[in-house]
């Protein structure tokens, strides 16, 4: 009897050790998990949401794409150093990248020029080293009016340049070629601001003018647009869009 009681008292301890063992592996694999999940984010691959329209209609508000990171050289977490890259960005590449203005904000636009070479803008045709850049098939022009220089000879968004790209930089543009804040507006874009190429659509939640809102002071707003939206999940889910390659 008392032998039995004795092989209990040593047993406890053992098992105590088994759950801090058990607790203490599922916080490194956890740990693990997140380092790998940053890395992966802040150096290969990337979701970005489409907030305006500069890009339509290849991008539409309230599409979700993944972007490559990794093709034009990644950069490492903490240390901020930039891995080789494959490739530099191209001629028709649509590239995510910080804007010029904060070097904080990302933004997305299609690459139409690259260092050393010449860009103009003639009655809203563009032209690199004197050559047509081709119209992309999802870019359009809402204003048909095109806006002509002053008598001073300011650029204007439809008759602009020439102007020689600094090397090492990138001349950008919106597909939505009316309604686009770009290059034409506050220059070139760094090669050090580049963050990598839009590859896919994963996701296209499309914008609902009667979606309730949702405000601080009203604490059922949330569960009230979460209700709203489940009930017409189907017809906001952009079907047709999801895991379309970006072109």
């Amino acid at each position: 009897m008392s032998r039995k009681k004795k092989d209990r008292t040593k047993s406890a301890p053992a098992k105590k050790h088994d759950v801090v063992d058990v607790i203490w592996e599922n916080i490194k694999s956890l740990l693990i998990a997140i380092v790998l999940a940053m890395i992966i984010k802040t150096s290969a691959v990337e979701a970005y949401k489409i907030p305006s329209g500069s890009m339509e209609d290849t991008l539409l508000i309230g599409d979700f794409l993944i972007a490559n990171k990794f093709i034009y050289g990644a950069r490492l977490p903490l240390v901020n150093w930039r891995l080789p890259s494959i490739r530099e960005p191209e001629q028709g590449d649509v590239v995510i990248f910080k804007y010029p203005g904060d070097r904080v904000t990302n933004y997305i636009k299609r690459c139409v020029a690259v260092g050393e070479q010449t860009v103009e803008v003639k009655d809203k045709v563009v032209y690199v080293d004197g050559k047509i850049f081709e119209n992309p098939p999802g870019s359009k022009f809402t204003n048909p009016r095109i806006r002509h220089r002053n008598s001073a000879g300011d650029n204007t968004p439809d008759n602009w340049g020439p102007y020689r790209v600094p090397r090492d930089s990138y001349f950008m543009m919106g597909d939505n070629r009316d309604h686009s804040s770009d290059s034409r507006f506050w220059g070139p874009v760094h090669e050090d601001l580049i963050l990598g190429e839009a590859i896919f659509i994963h996701w296209s939640w499309g914008p609902d003018k009667n979606a309730p809102g949702v405000s601080a002071a009203d604490p059922l707003s949330v569960p009230r647009l979460f209700v709203y939206n489940g009930a017409h999940f189907f017809e906001r889910v952009r079907w047709g869009r999801l895991l379309n390659i970006i072109r």
